[in-house]
């Protein structure tokens, strides 16, 4: 077949080339790609002059422009805390109560305070700061290390079982895994800890788990099981658990320990935004009670 025989529907020519009588057709490039074509290597060309573009060993060509966004950048950076510096310097050098009772300065320090959180804490306690599975509420009063100011803006300085030379350690053993308790035991003592919130068990049974609660968990939990915040040790007799209290997840949760985990905030947040947390927080929950 020549190259040179053209097609007789479009007369094109034709390359020579036949796939299932399908003849591929040698036509030309469209004009308008060849347009962009151009277009686009103009552009870069001018970029590369005008624009940061190149790198070398060191550093990197400027540019006609000279413009860098890092620059840029760091500029609005500045302005914003320029611009911010007036309340943010108040909330420093204001104790949070006092903020909690100013409308106007409590208004700019939640305003922020949203954005913080959604960027470092949500991830885990949620957007509405509700909690989940695994991660305790922020709303409610049930602390494990108190929820007065100063213990939460320590608590976010150092964390929870973090890297932090100063931060707070807890643990519950693993009482089943490790063979302190029998099953059977474990589920008395479940038993018995839903009691202490309404449940409704027999009189021996409610006998018999107190004793294994008194000689295994009273040390942290306390002889009335309201817990321990020098501990992190949970009240056990209100409706608040991180993990669940229905017989399932109580039995894990005694079976095979839990220890959760919180980073520490000193050196990620300064601490004006640890503050404006803490502001953030004292007021859901202040919203939350009723």
């Amino acid at each position: 077949m020549s190259v040179k025989e053209r097609d007789p529907l479009t007369g094109h020519q034709t390359t020579g080339h036949e796939w299932n009588g399908i003849t591929e057709l040698n036509t030309r490039v469209p004009r308008s790609v060849w347009f962009f074509i151009i277009v686009t290597h103009i552009f870069a060309l001018i970029a590369w002059i005008l624009l940061p573009t190149w790198p070398l060993v060191t550093t990197y060509t400027k540019g006609l422009l000279d413009r860098d966004q890092r620059d840029q950048v760091e500029a609005k950076v500045v302005a914003a805390n320029v611009a911010r510096a007036d309340w943010a310097d108040r909330i420093t050098a204001t104790p949070v109560s006092e903020i909690l009772e100013q409308p106007e300065l409590l208004a700019r320090s939640n305003g922020t305070a949203h954005q913080i959180f959604g960027d470092n804490c949500a991830g885990c306690h949620g957007q509405d700061a509700g909690g989940g599975p695994g991660f305790p509420s922020l709303t409610d009063d049930a602390w494990l290390w108190g929820g007065d100011p100063e213990t939460i803006m320590e608590t976010l300085r150092v964390g929870i079982n973090a890297t932090h030379p100063d931060t707070r350690y807890a643990q519950m053993l693993a009482f089943g895994r490790d063979g302190l308790l029998e099953r059977e035991d474990i589920r008395i003592v479940v038993d018995y800890v839903q009691s202490l919130s309404g449940a409704e068990i027999s009189p021996d049974r409610a006998a018999a788990g107190e004793e294994i609660y008194v000689n295994n968990c009273s040390g942290c939990h306390g002889a009335t099981a309201l817990g321990d915040t020098e501990q992190g040790a949970p009240n056990l007799t209100d409706a608040f658990w991180i993990y669940g209290g229905d017989d399932k997840a109580m039995f894990d949760t005694i079976w095979d320990g839990r220890q959760g985990w919180m980073p520490a905030w000193e050196g990620r947040l300064t601490e004006t935004e640890r503050k404006i947390l803490t502001v953030y927080l004292t007021d859901l929950a202040q919203e939350a009670t009723p």
